[in-house]
């Protein structure tokens, strides 16, 4: 299986790659910095320098993967932002730190990965429960929870642009222990990825589309 992993260079994205590599899986997948680059060198992955906040850098990942056709595309790369409580407003910066990396990102990179899919390929996109408006129980991190609801709007846009070439996803990895998810997360990177790999290779045209929990189970949008 060919598999593109966007946003590796550590947690979820870096593990991706882990797991993939041990079940003999092709693996390309990004990072920004040296450090993340030789991580994925090191796990036998083709390292693809990419700065998905960057204008120039984005616009360049079509020539990267010129030629290539991807089974599995997972798009990791997210930012929490200002650890909010309330209806504290963002700083501009901060606003645009969390929706150029959570949501403008993956608005100019989806047409470029459109042209490197192979046949049923699945895109799966990293979200969060917290942008659920169905489940909100609390206002924490409204930047965040806005980020990832206007996210969630963009990988629906994709499943009816891409119909019948890519069954496309959004997915809750669950509270996992990462530098995001803290030392006190439920879960273990570890289980996480193994869930979320599941749910992705079991995934039917149907489920294009679809806001998925790591275990497969449906969250309400």
């Amino acid at each position: 299986m060919n598999v593109l992993v966007i946003g590796a260079s550590r947690g979820i994205g870096l593990e991706l790659v882990r797991q993939h590599r041990a079940a003999g899986d092709r693996v390309v997948a990004s990072a920004r910095s040296e450090e993340g680059l030789a991580r994925l060198s090191t796990l036998g992955a083709k390292p693809l320098r990419l700065d998905v906040t960057d204008t120039s850098s984005n616009a360049g990942l079509a020539w990267q993967i010129d030629g290539e056709a991807f089974d599995t595309i997972w798009l990791v790369a997210g930012v929490y932002g200002p650890r909010s409580t309330g209806l504290q407003p963002p700083t501009e910066s901060q606003f645009d730190e969390v929706m150029h990396t959570n949501v403008l990102a993956t608005m100019r990179l989806l047409p470029a990965l459109a042209e490197a899919l192979a046949p049923e390929a699945r895109i799966a996109v990293l979200s969060s429960r917290m942008g659920s408006i169905g489940l909100r129980s609390n206002p924490s991190g409204w930047l965040y929870r806005a980020s990832k609801a206007a996210l969630n709007s963009v990988v629906m846009d994709a499943s009816l642009a891409l119909e019948g070439r890519a069954i496309c996803v959004v997915l809750h990895p669950g509270w996992v222990r990462t530098d995001m998810g803290g030392e006190g997360a439920e879960l273990a990177v570890e289980q996480s990825v193994a869930d979320l790999r599941s749910t992705v290779a079991g995934l039917a045209l149907a489920d294009s589309g679809s806001f998925l929990n790591h275990d497969g189970h449906h969250i309400d949008w």
